[in-house]
């Protein structure tokens, strides 16, 4: 499966907005674009579809011209260039996208958009999860809700944000008990066909060492499209 040229564009202009860099820049291709922000609360260097794009203070834009993409995407690099000016860990992750939701064996559960279904999932799981994922927050959620005769408990659930009225933002929680089960797949492409029947293109971002959640984008069908490196400044 490829992305549509048009769902790149898209992509690339919301990007550009985030990032609040011209959007014809990422259109031409260029292998990298700069954004120095003196007062930027982040150091931040996103590739995406093969451009390199590094925002920052001056001090980071001096350094980064004479550093190749390789090194710029590591975290323990960015954390080396920021360290006399405070520099603190926030991560390293991988950027997907879809364009079209995979056709999955219909669960045997219902589907609950209840933000208090969210909550009892949430308590359910690790909190590095659930920090990591944020789903009770989201701003669409969809829990699968267990139809047992015995009992009625949230398995696993999906979610998105809407980014830049364009993107939309996924994450997925699954219970421990329900994991390697199929229903986190089946839930991601719940939000992912609920997006895209609003006309919003699926993200999904993942930390470089969340092996299951790379592989949950993979069989969503969700495509590498770049990485992004984040080390918050001192304030």
């Amino acid at each position: 499966m490829t992305l549509h040229p048009e769902t790149i564009a898209t992509i690339r202009d919301s990007w550009a907005s985030i990032l609040g860099i011209s959007a014809e820049a990422l259109e031409r291709g260029e292998n990298r674009v700069y954004r120095e922000k003196n007062d930027s609360a982040v150091l931040m260097f996103v590739s995406l579809f093969g451009t390199g794009i590094l925002v920052g203070p001056s001090w980071a834009i001096e350094a980064g011209r004479n550093l190749p993409d390789s090194d710029l995407v590591n975290h323990a690099k960015l954390l080396e260039l920021s360290a006399p000016y405070g520099g603190k860990p926030l991560g390293e992750a991988k950027l997907y996208y879809s364009d079209t939701a995979p056709i999955l064996p219909t669960p045997n559960a219902k589907v609950s958009r209840l933000r208090e279904h969210a909550i009892d999932l949430e308590k359910a799981c690790p909190s590095k999860d659930i920090a990591e994922v944020g789903l009770s927050e989201m701003e669409n959620t969809f829990i699968m809700i267990s139809e047992s005769e015995n009992e009625s408990a949230p398995m696993a659930g999906a979610g998105y944000d809407v980014w830049e009225e364009k993107l939309a933002h996924l994450g997925a929680l699954v219970a421990p008990a329900n994991r390697q089960s199929g229903l986190g797949s089946q839930t991601v492409a719940i939000a992912q066909q609920h997006a895209l029947d609003v006309g919003l293109i699926p993200q999904w971002r993942v930390h470089v060492d969340n092996a299951a959640s790379i592989r949950t984008a993979m069989r969503a069908g969700f495509e590498y499209a770049g990485t992004q490196t984040t080390v918050i400044l001192k304030s």
